[in-house]
């Protein structure tokens, strides 16, 4: 189970619904209260964001057009450590990891920096006009 907590308009589709599926199983996993130690000391969870993160995912799969039915069921947190609770995953890594392995996600994540990159420009050059 990973959560990879980065944009999810830079993932693939086979990344996107991957994560998508690994939050329910997440959520299987809590309702049994299991440990997740291993998994935070490898930052692959963030357990308080697991309903916001799963509606970030749902929220872009239905912007690409694929149908979403499966809301989070409940699931507590109480159980886990302090630490354990509240670990936020280093998206940095995350996604150079992603990137890594995924040639898609490079593409996508690359086209969106494009994308920003452009956005700050035409902002910076309004602001200069502007100012004339």
């Amino acid at each position: 189970m990973r959560m990879w907590m980065v944009n999810p308009a830079v993932m693939c589709k086979k990344h996107l619904l991957g994560e998508h599926v690994e939050c329910h199983m997440l959520v299987v996993h809590l309702q049994h209260k299991r440990q997740i130690t291993n998994y935070i000391r490898l930052n692959l969870l963030q357990p308080k964001s697991l309903k916001e993160r799963h509606d970030q995912l749902a929220l872009e799969m239905d912007n690409r057009g694929m149908l979403h039915k499966s809301p989070l069921p409940e699931f507590d947190l109480l159980y886990l450590p302090d630490e354990h609770r509240i670990y936020t995953v280093n998206t940095r890594e995350s996604l150079i990891e992603l990137s890594r392995r995924c040639s898609e996600c490079r593409e996508r994540l690359d086209a969106l920096d494009g994308s920003q990159e452009d956005a700050k420009l035409s902002q910076r050059r309004t602001v200069v006009f502007r100012s004339l």
